[in-house]
């Protein structure tokens, strides 16, 4: 069988995925959703303000005022943030004023309290009869225009990226209560194994515990996906059919096992895959996971990783994950990698590699060296890991000093 490169089953893989429906939600539980439509700007700020704690005054009035030699003003008015002055400025005049407070008609500049002989800065303090100016200021000093951060019209957030912090700390600045973004996917997932037991059971020779289902649920979770936990489905076409039923039934938008892909074990997942619908079972160019199957039960799209630890975990963040991201609305789902130095030699079969790495700075450049032996059991060389080293295909060993690129995890 030939061995497909990763970028063709990538491009094979999602070809399969469109994004799930959208939902409107309050703006408060919209952390880390996916925005299903753009949002326009009205004018940031809505209103010249000031950016500092001071007065606002008329630049002219203060060219040529100096520490050895202050210009005093009248103070006539005071302006906390959150009014709406009605004074209209004159010559020789002044309104203390604070931060984010709407400018007065009239002012051009604000100037800053600590150039004045206005010290009493407690709360409650009345405003001054008069403040002494130790300097001059420029037409505009220290006061946010309006407009000046985004303008009414502007295209600010954009349909399929996702919502971070700040993206909803400016969403409420301008209002907006409610959302409309991609309801989270859902991915329903199995481990497959007679030799798998739950992590609190007591083993028995040839037993070991099931981490893959810990390992991918998390990883599942982190891509912005629900996970339908189905359990261990052991060896038995009937308990598999069951578990794979349970899914359809949960309305799942994507099918994950783990282990049950290997040329011996596949039977029983692929005769009931194919009893509801078709699987293809492919060996990729890489390493570690070449074995992955790739089919839909119900019309629902079922992805088989490899059991392996390592395996399964590569196959996730190389497959699956864009795959969810595809579900999940998001305009960009392939990873950012970023070019690293080789702080040793490194030797590859010539497979498309994601090797277990250590990436460390040092004078402004990113080196890297790998945890260890590279076997698909290791897991502890990946929890030891900070970046996968990819080695690309055809490629059979890179000197030291050498680059490459990296995806940091």
């Amino acid at each position: 069988m030939n061995l497909l490169s990763v970028h063709e089953a990538q491009e094979r893989i999602l070809s399969h995925f469109k994004p799930v429906e959208a939902e409107t939600l309050p703006l408060t539980v919209c952390a880390g959703r996916v925005l299903a439509t753009d949002i326009i700007s009205s004018d940031l700020p809505l209103f010249d303000n000031s950016s500092m704690d001071g007065f606002a005054v008329m630049a002219g009035d203060l060219v040529n005022a100096t520490p050895a030699s202050p210009l005093t003003l009248r103070v006539v008015a005071d302006i906390p943030a959150g009014s709406a002055p009605d004074i209209i400025l004159a010559h020789g005049q002044a309104a203390r004023i604070m931060t984010g407070a709407p400018i007065p008609k009239g002012a051009d500049a604000v100037l800053m309290v600590e150039d004045t002989d206005f010290h009493n800065r407690n709360a409650g303090t009345a405003a001054p009869a008069t403040v002494k100016a130790f300097k001059s200021v420029k037409t505009g000093e220290n006061i946010r225009t309006r407009g000046m951060d985004a303008n009414a019209g502007q295209k600010i957030l954009f349909t399929g990226s996702r919502l971070r912090a700040q993206d909803l700390g400016l969403l409420a600045m301008l209002g907006v209560s409610h959302l409309s973004v991609y309801r989270k996917p859902k991915a329903a997932l199995l481990s497959s194994g007679d030799e798998l037991m739950p992590v609190e059971s007591q083993l028995k020779p040839g037993q070991i515990h099931d981490s893959n289902s810990y390992t991918l649920s998390a990883l599942i979770a982190q891509a912005g996906c629900e996970v339908l936990s189905l359990g261990i489905a052991p060896d038995e076409k009937d308990a598999i059919q069951s578990l794979f039923d349970r899914a359809i039934a949960m309305q799942a938008d994507l099918i994950i096992s783990s282990a049950g892909v290997s040329v011996g074990a596949l039977d029983y997942i692929k005769e009931v895959v194919e009893s509801n619908g078709k699987l293809d079972f492919w060996r990729v160019n890489m390493r570690p996971g070449k074995p992955l199957a790739f089919g839909d039960y119900g019309g629902v799209p079922f992805m088989g990783l490899p059991g392996n630890p390592v395996s399964a975990f590569v196959g996730f963040e190389v497959f699956a994950r864009p795959a969810i991201g595809q579900l999940a609305g998001l305009k960009t789902v392939t990873r950012t990698a970023v070019r690293v130095r080789l702080a040793e030699a490194i030797e590859s079969d010539g497979r498309e590699s994601y090797l277990r790495a250590i990436i460390e700075e040092r004078t402004g450049t990113l080196f890297a060296k790998l945890t260890g032996h590279q076997g698909s059991g290791n897991l502890l060389s990946l929890v030891q890991a900070n970046a996968l080293l990819i080695v690309p295909a055809g490629v059979k060993s890179l000197p030291i000093s050498g680059q490459a690129d990296a995806w940091i995890l």
